[in-house]
């Protein structure tokens, strides 16, 4: 008898700890997931707008979180961290905007300066420097591109692994801090559970 309210016991603390059932329950209904490609995508990967699946959602119905991650950034609305990320995200965006705007204009000044002075001309002092600005903006493309991605993964990882984050996951605020067993005076097994106060 005394064996089974230990394994009682056992299985209660098991069970409040979250290590069987709840983290699985909050991390189905209160994650944000990203598409198999874009949660693997590394340093200087593909720019193309990541694709995610929003929390509660099911099966492969994944939407677009936009250029600018904007369609992102509502979920994220209750986490500073995660915005702190999204926002990155963005300013890395718009970096890469202005930079293919700087190499199509210093292109295409390059293009309209050969025909310009009537006789085709390919490396006058206009063109010289407008191949410099656009070598300089190739070179900047590959320093602006290497974490762009990164900030928006850390932002998702972010509001997944935030206690009141992920969509405010009821489970894993209930969730003690630490658990411990003891035994009274009787000889009876004592379960000792601890919260903190977030």
């Amino acid at each position: 008898m005394r064996f089974l309210t230990w394994q009682i016991r056992f299985a209660a603390v098991v069970a409040l700890s979250g290590g069987i059932f709840l983290p699985t329950l909050a991390q189905d209904v209160n994650t944000i997931r990203l598409s198999p490609e874009d949660a693997t995508r590394g340093f200087n990967g593909a720019q193309h707008n990541f694709d995610f699946l929003a929390p509660g959602a099911e099966g492969n119905k994944y939407q677009t979180a936009g250029f600018f991650g904007q369609r992102l950034r509502p979920y994220l609305a209750g986490n500073p961290q995660a915005l702190a990320n999204l926002d990155r995200y963005r300013r890395q965006k718009t970096l890469f905007l202005i930079d293919r705007l700087v190499a199509v204009g210093s292109f295409g000044v390059y293009g309209q300066q050969i025909f310009a002075h009537g006789d085709p001309q390919y490396f006058n002092n206009n063109q010289k420097m407008a191949l410099g600005v656009f070598a300089s903006s190739v070179l900047a493309t590959v320093f602006i591109n290497r974490n762009t991605n990164s900030y928006l993964q850390r932002a998702v990882k972010m509001y997944n692994e935030s206690p009141n984050g992920a969509g405010g996951a009821f489970w894993q605020r209930l969730q003690p801090a630490s658990i411990g067993l003891g035994a009274a005076p009787t000889g009876q097994p004592l379960l000792a559970l601890r919260w903190t106060v977030r």
